[in-house]
């Protein structure tokens, strides 16, 4: 069987399958082995608890628990990937419209067993005086949410799953083959013909090209996002996370610095890596300086422009088998949530593939909500 796209997803897809059944033949074909444009590498490795789709909780425990382990299960011979956990926490702050939808948040994730707590204004101003605003009423705080190294996880599953049989092939692939109502193959750069009836779409930004060459339309686009790294006077030791009622977040790195973004309805859409400073002193700063007075003195030291794959049907990922193309499963459209579900959806479609029953119930996160026109969201009001 053939794995599209050799990042975080396919590597792990490639993985399950073959420690589900180690005689399989899989092949994962990867353009460009560096990674250097990959959504992967270009991650700010946050992982988090907090969700509101049970879907997606499910699938970041099952994360946290393999995240747990990850050196010694990934281990090759001596080596041994690091991923670099930090716990430093995630606190999602919320104005006064955003505080039903956040509280309902909070009771799901405690149904599913989750540590979250909530704090009101005043309590986050004492506790973390550097997060001091007035444009919120509270928060939810989930300790465990953190940080860790998407190269490390990459690599983990990369070394690991060629380890086990998986080869990794240097090609770029320019189609899909399809004979009937059945996937077939693809068509490398080179003009090569692999034949497969299973295939894995796991090409993240580069995936709605691929599967419209048989004739199925994704509605999936690749969105320029640009993250940012300040110098402050804010020391960022105990600090977690902090995302803004505006979806602007601010992740504490060591010292005075810190990496900043905001996703924005006009982002570039392509494959554009241009990293702009102009838009962090135009929009960002601004905003930053507003939400959190601490933060009004900043000095930019550098950053870096990535892909999201957006699915722009309800921003989550489309998980499972196309309905109408036997052998086509998709892993796509995660929407900057891929590297941390990366674990879950990997099991997910090795399961599925050879007709395990699932681990973890994703059938509403299916294609097949995509031919109904049914959106599954995260919750009523945005998304980060």
């Amino acid at each position: 069987m053939i794995v599209v796209g050799g990042a975080a997803m396919g590597a792990a897809t490639a993985y399950y399958l073959l420690q589900l059944d180690p005689s399989l033949v899989v092949a994962v074909v990867e353009r460009d082995p560096t990674y250097r444009q990959s959504s992967t590498v270009l991650s700010d490795g946050n992982v988090r608890l907090q969700f509101n789709l049970e879907e997606n909780i499910r699938m970041s425990q099952f994360a946290f628990e393999v995240l747990a382990d990850f050196p010694p299960r990934m281990a090759v011979g001596e080596w041994r990937p690091d991923p670099a956990p930090r716990h430093q926490g995630n606190l999602f702050l919320t104005d006064s419209d955003g505080e039903v939808a956040a509280r309902q948040g909070l009771e799901r994730q405690h149904a599913l067993g989750c540590d979250v707590e909530w704090l009101d204004a005043a309590e986050i101003a004492a506790r973390f005086p550097g997060y001091a605003g007035s444009g919120y009423v509270g928060g939810t705080l989930g300790p465990l949410d953190g940080s860790v190294d998407p190269s490390a996880v990459l690599q983990g599953y990369v070394r690991r799953a060629a380890a086990d049989g998986a080869e990794f092939i240097e090609k770029e692939v320019t189609a899909l083959r399809r004979q009937g109502d059945a996937i077939s193959g693809v068509e490398l750069s080179d003009g090569t013909q692999l034949d497969s009836p299973v295939l894995v779409n796991a090409a993240g930004a580069w995936c709605a090209p691929l599967t419209a060459s048989v004739g199925v339309e994704l509605p999936v686009e690749p969105v320029m996002r640009t993250v940012f790294t300040v110098d402050t006077h804010v020391d960022a030791f105990g600090l977690p996370s902090v995302f803004l009622p505006s979806g602007l977040y601010v992740i504490p790195e060591h010292g005075n610095r810190f990496i900043c973004g905001w996703s924005q309805p006009d982002d570039p859409i392509g494959y554009d890596f241009s990293f702009r400073r102009e838009k962090f002193f135009d929009l960002v700063w601004p905003e930053l300086a507003a939400q959190l007075p601490a933060f009004e003195a900043v000095h930019l030291t550098g950053g870096w422009a990535g892909l999201y794959e957006v699915n722009t049907l309800d921003e989550n990922g489309i998980i499972g088998e196309w309905p109408e193309l036997a052998g086509l499963f998709l892993a796509n459209g995660f929407s900057g949530h891929g590297f941390q579900q990366c674990h879950a959806v990997g099991r997910h479609l090795a399961e599925l593939i050879i007709g395990r029953t699932p681990s973890l119930d994703l059938s509403r996160l299916s294609p097949a909500r995509l031919l109904s026109g049914m959106p599954l969201y995260e919750n009523a009001g945005r998304i980060i």
